[in-house]
């Protein structure tokens, strides 16, 4: 397969709180260097981006010397912790910002959905910026008009479809924004976490025309803190941390280079801010195995405790919480308000939230443990679905009762559900295979 996508050593520069350089006499010199054929005299000062650092110099690398090629029909996950410049990479790749220095190489027609409202004119309507959107990815009107219809079908907007979008809410926005950038045949598409804003079953159709994009043979890069949709996508990785590539390769191994990297302490796991529209914050969260110690590794059939570490500014009443569990295959479940119906009258400033899954029915794997919110009505969201943390279950296989010649194959690549059950060969034995009650 050709290469389609060449990164040489990309680096991006901010100063902070500046635009441009932001001073006059910075731009000059800037200016003066470049036009003697001399290295940027800022080039070699400034900080990584680290955002929990307190800032030694007034410039910040977004981006350190990042090298990767992507092959045409590569499936290509960008993952990392906010701040660690996965937008920055994807803006940078969609001539959104031009990089300090480097140099990049694409080879095809690129479409981007970066940010909510990517590319939409919001005077105009839903129709109008179906054309727009696909004249400048370069294609006739004849072209668009013959694409239009499965468009307004995929987003689901075909009522509001001569609505200017300024009026759009931001899942419609996201809809439509989505459904034109996968239909109008970009050779490249380039996805940021944007899919978040949208539901549930929104999020597994964007996920299905994405493997179908791909199976067709054109590129995707795919941004995501949701680690099962990232291994059940893609195909290769790259690990981002303050700026630099920490890891690049099968998407496997780079995931869980991620997820030993993903917390200070066992058990603990730092969030922060997702998002200015977010009504709560979950600052940090605590995994807790049935000793009420803090750890990320739990036996086949333990009891766990996942505590949210949230703030919220001003008081919400009645929200939902939910949790979720995810293997490398996809979502398994997780406790829900949504459904269970238990909630607090109301949250305010600090608070935790506390929820014990007994009994882990789970085979020897490692799990993405995602949470979010809702208001009182069930639909406005008030903190967006967003990875907390992994766990991984360590017990022997042996132990969880398999002992067959494929017990490992199968452990590391089927369904991580375990439902005990019991053999019987009309021999008047009864073969239980059933941990929790007979370790």
């Amino acid at each position: 397969m050709s290469t389609v996508i060449s990164v040489e050593n990309i680096s991006k520069q901010y100063r902070l709180g500046e635009i441009s350089t932001g001073t006059i006499s910075h731009d000059l010199n800037r200016w003066w260097a470049k036009l003697r054929g001399k290295e940027d005299p800022y080039s070699k000062i400034g900080s990584v981006n680290d955002r929990s650092q307190k800032a030694d110099s007034d410039y910040v690398w977004s981006l350190k010397d990042v090298s990767f090629d992507v092959k045409q029909g590569e499936v290509l996950g960008v993952i990392g912790r906010n701040g660690a410049g996965k937008s920055t990479l994807l803006k940078v790749l969609s001539k959104v910002t031009k990089p300090t220095s480097g140099n990049i190489k694409v080879k095809g027609r690129i479409a981007s959905l970066l940010e909510v409202g990517t590319g939409f004119h919001p005077e105009l309507t839903g129709r109008e910026n179906i054309f727009l959107n696909g004249a400048i990815l370069g294609m006739t009107k004849a072209e668009i008009r013959s694409k239009f219809d499965e468009i307004v079908a995929f987003s689901g907007c075909e009522r509001y479809i001569d609505t200017p979008v300024k009026r759009y809410s931001s899942g419609m926005y996201v809809r439509l924004a989505f459904a034109v950038a996968a239909h109008l045949e970009p050779e490249i598409l380039i996805i940021d976490e944007v899919l978040a804003v949208g539901d549930a079953e929104f999020q597994k159709k964007c996920l299905g025309k994405m493997k179908d994009v791909a199976g067709e043979g054109r590129t995707v890069l795919f941004v995501s803190h949701n680690m099962g949709a990232i291994r059940g996508l893609c195909t290769q990785g790259v690990f981002m941390e303050y700026g630099e590539v920490k890891g690049l390769g099968d998407i496997n191994n780079v995931v869980d280079m991620y997820l030993a990297s993903n917390s200070k302490l066992d058990g603990k796991f730092e969030i922060g801010r997702q998002g200015k529209d977010e009504q709560v914050v979950i600052e940090s969260a605590i995994f807790r195995n049935s000793k009420g110690e803090q750890t990320q590794y739990f036996n086949f059939g333990e009891s766990i405790t996942i505590e949210l570490h949230c703030f919220a500014e001003n008081k919400v009443e009645k929200p939902y919480f939910w949790i979720g569990v995810e293997s490398q295959f996809g979502t398994i479940t997780g406790p829900s308000a949504l459904i269970d119906g238990f909630r607090p009258d109301f949250v305010q400033n600090r608070f935790v939230v506390k929820c014990k899954i007994e009994s882990l029915p789970l085979m020897p794997q490692t799990f993405i443990v995602s949470a979010g919110g809702r208001e009182s009505n069930g639909s406005n969201l008030i903190t967006r679905s967003k990875e907390i943390g992994s766990f991984t279950i360590v017990s022997k296989l042996e132990d969880v009762g398999f002992k067959g010649e494929l017990a490992e194959s199968f452990a590391n690549n089927s369904s991580p559900l375990f439902l005990p059950y019991t053999w019987d060969f009309g021999d008047g034995k009864e073969h239980y295979v059933n941990p929790l009650v007979h370790i």
